[in-house]
C-alpha cells in the first residue's frame, strides 16, 4: 500500500469512531503483513487451537446469544448447524495444514527439464469476512479458520441483526486473538461499506444477491477479489419412483431448519404431474411425526425479525390473491401469534411464474411445489432460472442420477437429501453466476486464501543458451522440434 493511499485512510475525521478505529487496525494489519516474515505451520496450528478453546469455552455462551437475537432457536440446531461445521472445518484443517503449505512440486515441460517446478502457497496478507445474520458463528468462524490456515490477519464484520452474537464474537476474540491479527468489528452498513472500500487483499462475503452487487461494486475500486456466497432459489426434483413420504422427510427437514433461514435451503420443489396432493398428504404425515407442535415449540425458529416476517407474510398475501392454494402444516391446530415471529410452515401449489413466491430467494418456512411432465422439462426449468446455490435430487437410478448432475449448473447437489454437500469439508462450497463466485471449506478454502505463486527453478546444466540471440540454425532446430515449423 503507497504512502498516498495510507494518506488517504487518514482522510475520514468525520466518520464515526468504529471506522476510524477499524481504517487505524487495518493499517497496522496491513504494515505487518507486508514486513513480518510469513507465520510458520506451527504457529498457525497454534491460532486454530485457540479458536477452538474459545469457542468450546462459550458454548452455552453461543447458544444463549443466538437464542437472544432470534427470539427462539433450537439449542440443537445451533450446535448441529453453527458449531459443528466450524469445529469439524477446525479439526480438518490442523490435521492437513502442514500439508496444504508445503511447496508442491509440480511437472516441468521436457524443453526445461532438468529445470523444476513448484508452487509456494503464501498468505494473501488482510482478509475481511462479512458475516450475514442467520447463522452468525459458522459463516464467521468458518472463513477465519480458512483464512487463519493460509496464515492471514483478519477482521470480522458480522451483521447487525444479531447484536448479541456479534458482541459475544468480537468478546471471544479479543481473548485469545492480538488485535492486530483478528478484529471483530460492529455496526450497520455504513460499517460494511467502509470496510469493502479499504484496499484489502480479499473480501470473503456470505448474504444477498443485492447486497453482494455493492460488495463487488466496492471492493472493484481497489481490484480486491471477492468470495461471494449469495444464494437463490434451490430447487428439488423428486422423481416419479421415489418413495414419496421418504423424499418428503429430507426436504421438510433441510426446509424447517433455522425456520428455512438458510441459503441452500429447498427453495421450491418439482413434483412429477399427478402426485402433488400425494406429496402433500406425505408431508403432512412427516410433520405430524417430526414436529407435533411448532408455536410453542424451542425446537421451531422464529424469522429473526418483523421487517422479515411481513416479507414472507406478503408472499403467502400475494400467491392466496392469485388463486394459488396455501396449506398449512400445522399438525396441532396452534395459533402463532404475530409478535413471537413464527410463520406456520405452509406449501405453496398452483403459484405462477410471476409470484414473489417463483420470484425471489423465500429464505423462509414456505415451500412452492410445481409439477412436472418428464425429467427433461424438470431440467429444463432449473435451467431456465438463475444458477442456484444448491440442487436436490431424489431418484435411486444411477443414470438418471448422473443425468441432472451433469445437465444441471448450480453451486453445489446433495443426492437423496437435502444441505449435507456444505457440511464435506473435502467438497468446495460455493455459488456460480447470480448464487455466487469462489468457493471455500477445507483445501479449497486455503488455496482460495492463499496466493498460491508458481516458481520455476533453473538448474545448472541447461539448454537456455540455444534461445539466445543472435537468432540462427540453432533455434530454426529447436522451433522445429518444439511447434513443428
Amino acid at each position: 500500500m503507497s504512502t498516498a493511499t495510507l494518506a488517504h485512510l487518514d482522510d475520514h475525521r468525520d466518520e464515526s469512531p468504529a471506522i476510524v478505529e477499524m481504517r487505524t487496525t487495518f493499517a497496522k494489519m496491513h504494515q505487518l503483513s507486508r514486513s513480518e516474515a510469513p507465520p510458520s505451520v506451527a504457529c498457525r496450528r497454534a491460532w486454530l487451537d485457540a479458536l477452538e478453546r474459545v469457542i468450546r469455552a462459550h458454548t452455552e455462551d453461543i447458544v444463549a446469544a443466538i437464542q437472544a437475537d432470534f427470539g427462539t432457536r433450537s439449542r440443537h440446531e445451533t450446535l448441529l448447524a453453527d458449531l459443528f461445521p466450524t469445529l469439524a472445518g477446525l479439526k480438518h484443517a490442523r490435521q492437513h495444514l502442514a500439508r496444504w503449505a508445503r511447496p508442491r512440486t509440480m511437472p516441468v515441460h521436457w524443453a526445461f527439464q532438468p529445470g523444476s517446478n513448484k508452487v509456494h502457497p503464501q498468505p494473501l496478507g488482510v482478509v475481511a469476512i462479512l458475516a450475514p445474520w442467520n447463522y452468525p458463528v459458522q459463516l464467521a468462524l468458518a472463513p477465519l479458520v480458512c483464512a487463519l490456515a493460509a496464515g492471514n490477519r483478519v477482521i470480522i464484520k458480522p451483521s447487525e441483526f444479531t447484536p448479541q452474537t456479534s458482541e459475544l464474537l468480537a468478546r471471544m476474540i479479543r481473548e485469545v486473538f492480538a488485535p492486530d491479527q483478528v478484529q471483530v468489528v460492529q455496526g450497520g452498513p455504513e460499517v460494511a461499506e467502509a470496510l469493502c472500500r479499504l484496499p484489502l487483499d480479499h473480501i470473503v462475503f456470505t448474504g444477498s444477491t443485492r447486497v453482494g452487487h455493492a460488495v463487488m461494486r466496492a471492493a472493484a475500486e481497489n481490484l480486491v477479489p471477492v468470495t461471494l456466497e449469495l444464494g437463490g432459489k434451490s430447487p428439488v426434483i423428486v422423481h416419479g419412483s421415489y418413495p414419496l413420504e421418504k423424499a418428503a422427510e429430507r426436504i421438510l427437514v433441510g426446509k424447517l431448519l433455522n425456520a428455512g433461514q438458510t441459503c441452500i435451503a429447498p427453495d421450491y420443489v418439482l413434483v412429477p404431474r399427478g402426485q402433488t396432493q400425494a406429496f402433500v398428504q406425505a408431508c403432512q404425515a412427516v410433520i405430524a411425526r417430526l414436529r407435533p407442535t411448532l408455536a410453542q415449540s424451542p425446537d421451531y425458529c422464529a424469522v429473526i425479525n418483523d421487517r422479515q416476517f411481513e416479507r414472507l407474510q406478503g408472499y403467502l398475501a400475494e400467491a392466496k390473491a392469485g388463486g394459488a392454494q396455501l396449506v398449512e402444516l400445522n399438525p396441532a391446530g396452534e395459533t402463532f401469534e404475530p409478535a413471537a415471529r413464527k410463520l406456520v410452515p405452509t406449501l405453496v401449489i398452483g403459484a405462477n411464474d410471476t409470484m414473489a413466491v417463483l420470484q425471489d430467494e423465500i429464505f423462509g418456512p414456505i415451500l412452492p411445489l410445481v409439477e412436472y411432465d418428464s425429467l427433461d422439462s424438470a431440467i429444463a426449468y432449473v435451467n431456465a432460472r438463475p444458477r442456484p446455490l444448491a440442487l436436490y435430487y431424489f431418484d435411486r437410478d444411477s443414470g438418471r442420477i448422473g443425468t441432472v448432475v451433469e445437465r444441471t449448473t448450480s453451486g453445489g447437489v446433495t443426492v437423496n437429501d437435502t444441505i449435507l454437500h456444505i457440511a464435506q469439508e473435502e467438497l468446495p462450497f460455493g455459488g456460480v453466476g447470480p448464487a455466487g463466485m469462489g468457493a471455500y471449506h477445507g483445501k479449497v478454502g486455503f488455496d482460495t486464501l492463499s496466493h498460491c505463486k508458481g516458481v520455476f527453478y533453473q538448474s545448472r546444466m541447461n539448454a537456455a543458451g540455444m534461445t539466445n540471440p543472435p537468432y540462427g540454425k540453432p533455434i530454426e532446430r529447436l522451433l522445429k522440434v518444439l511447434i513443428g515449423i
